[in-house]
């Protein structure tokens, strides 16, 4: 067996980087100056990360790749390098080979345990069917996965275990609310505070996933490309899955059995709870070699968006008519308005700051000008039905929800306009998107905890 090449040393490494862009004459000193602070504290993200040394230089070379072309050109130079630093271990790749398979077993335990944390209340005969337990289902469906996530993040980022205490607090302090409320049969209520719940307690696993340090560095960007990258996968395995469930049911069939049972009770419940454990290990995995897909996938679907709300706008005008606000009406509309503003923050998440305004920067400001266009005929129909009708909890949520929404695209349409006048650095609009994220767990955790009894838990 050849002996493994010797790579030099991080230092070594950043030392040839920066003599690399100052023979340039497109980038002077500052630039340089500015450039290796950004490697560097890419380098000290994906080394906590677990990545070796050699490892976290060459990809976060790539990732600087998006901030300047001449780093971008040095970046496709070495890049033969990452390969074979991924395919040829070293004497020195025992102890990050040995984190690998812990953190493997670790995966896998605690992808088990949300899987058989949600057959657990069938042991005491609560199971999900048309039946009055059914809404032990939909109060605690949150806490078969989340808190294992939250534990995954929390033990990759080496979190100390007082933070932890920390952590717990609101998933125990949720777990109480939702099951001693009182809910009546058929409670809108108990439907708003499931849907609502799950968002409040993503925020907590977010501030596990940048290790309790929410407001240092660039972590909150970093959980929402993270959040993007792990529903892309969730769906690739959860095809995956389909196929699987489909093969077992015909294979059982085949021998004169009826599996069912073994698909409803088994393969669905158990593999959507594990496959959230699951792909965030593999977004975790892939994203320090590979472009993040959710930023690509921006690209294709921000025209496609556009074009619908457009029309959707021009046929209103035409024919006169208004929104409908039944409540999966007003359900699909705020859903709507969230896929705009994760295309935007999607598109700021790979967007190089520096660079300046061009041709989609125009079309993302189009987008967002006619999601706020719609969100206000929403709300002009909501607003009508309760001063005809009166308030319910749905339109109340529905018109916090539209509100919260408005103000985030307006000042975004405010910044991305400043920006393409050249008043405004993009820098502002993607602080703007991040900062604004816990607004949407606050009014989430309004909507589980306080519509309930304001709303006679009806």
């Amino acid at each position: 067996m050849s002996a493994a090449p010797d790579y030099p040393s991080l230092e070594a490494q950043i030392g040839q980087w920066r003599a690399y862009l100052r023979r340039r004459r497109a980038i002077n000193g500052p630039d340089v100056e500015e450039l290796e602070t950004h490697l560097r504290d890419q380098v000290g993200v994906l080394t906590q990360a677990g990545l070796a040394d050699d490892e976290a230089f060459l990809v976060a070379v790539k990732r600087m790749g998006s901030l300047d072309a001449i780093s971008r050109e040095f970046a496709r130079e070495h890049s033969e390098r990452l390969w074979k630093q991924l395919v040829m271990a070293s004497a020195d790749d025992a102890a990050p080979a040995s984190i690998a398979r812990t953190e493997t077993i670790v995966v896998f335990a605690l992808a088990v345990a949300a899987a058989v944390a949600i057959k657990i209340p069938a042991l005491f005969g609560i199971k999900p069917g048309p039946d009055p337990s059914d809404a032990f289902y939909a109060r605690n469906m949150s806490f078969f996965v989340l808190p294992f996530l939250t534990a995954y993040f929390a033990w990759k980022r080496r979190m100390d275990p007082r933070h932890g205490v920390w952590l717990a607090i609101p998933f125990i302090a949720a777990a109480v609310v939702q099951n001693t409320f009182p809910f009546t049969n058929r409670s809108h209520t108990l439907v708003l505070s499931a849907m609502h719940l799950p968002i409040t307690l993503w925020l907590v696993a977010g501030v596990a996933y940048v290790g309790g340090r929410w407001f240092a560095g660039n972590g909150r960007m970093d959980f929402v490309r993270f959040s993007g990258e792990l529903v892309i996968y969730y769906v690739l395995i959860g095809i995956g899955g389909g196929v699987l469930t489909g093969f077992t049911m015909m294979m059982f069939t085949a021998i004169g059995m009826k599996p069912e049972w073994i698909a409803e009770d088994w393969l669905i419940p158990c593999g959507a709870m594990g496959a959230i454990i699951v792909a965030s290990w593999l977004v975790e995995a892939k994203q320090s070699v590979i472009e993040n897909m959710a930023p690509v996938l921006t690209r294709l679907f921000t025209p496609l968006f556009t074009s619908v709300l457009l029309v959707f706008l021009a046929t209103m005008a035409w024919t006169g008519r208004p929104i409908d606000i039944r409540r999966d009406v007003l359900i699909g509309f705020d859903l709507l308005l969230v896929v705009v503003v994760a295309l935007l923050l999607y598109s700021a998440s790979a967007r190089d700051l520096e660079a300046p305004p061009n041709l989609f920067d125009r079309l993302q400001l189009l987008l967002i000008v006619a999601a706020l266009v719609v969100d206000a005929l929403a709300l002009a129909a909501i607003a009508s039905r309760i001063s005809e009708f009166g308030f319910t909890p749905n339109r109340v949520a529905a018109v916090g929800e539209n509100l919260i929404l408005l103000v985030n695209l307006a000042w975004s349409a405010w910044l991305y306009a400043a920006f393409l006048r050249g008043r405004k650095p993009f820098r502002a609009l993607e602080a703007w998107q991040t900062a604004y994220l816990p607004v949407y767990a606050i009014w989430a955790a309004v909507v589980v905890v306080l519509f309930p009894p304001l709303f006679a838990y009806a």
